[in-house]
């Protein structure tokens, strides 16, 4: 095998993965930001106020998914005016170094619980096990 060759297999390669990732994260974005939303919105509903962190312990990742994905959950929230950020505290989680996350508290009850009824959960390709076949399909190529 010629060294152009090589490369552009590894190229090749290189791309597929690449496909692949971004197909997994189109399949599960939707869902697992809806779920979160859902988990930000009944936390905020019990207590009053919550961070990120709360959940993240509520909402698994399917394998491959970018935990940066849980930065979308509150800004649909806040720009429907449901929620809004009252300041920030270091995150509890030890990977993340104490750096500081939002704080959000609820602006308007009804219209969380409005939200709640008119956004149901979703199901996801992980549901039926298909993320796990998929990321093992990853890992194969």
């Amino acid at each position: 095998m010629t060294a152009n060759t090589h490369r552009e297999s590894g190229r090749a390669l290189g791309e597929a993965r690449k496909l692949s990732a971004l197909t997994l994260l189109a399949d599960y974005r939707d869902v697992v930001i809806r779920r979160a939303q859902r988990q930000l919105l009944t936390a905020l509903l019990a207590t009053g106020s919550a961070t990120i962190d709360d959940v993240r312990e509520l909402v698994e990742l399917p394998p491959g998914i970018d935990p940066t994905c849980y930065g979308a959950v509150p800004l649909g929230l806040a720009r429907a005016r449901i929620i809004r950020r009252a300041g920030y505290t270091p995150t509890c989680r030890p990977v993340a170094h104490a750096r500081p996350v939002s704080v959000w508290t609820l602006v308007d009850h009804d219209r969380a619980l409005r939200w709640l009824d008119t956004h149901p959960d979703q199901s996801g390709p992980g549901d039926d096990h298909q993320g796990a076949d998929h990321q093992r399909y990853l890992l194969d190529l």
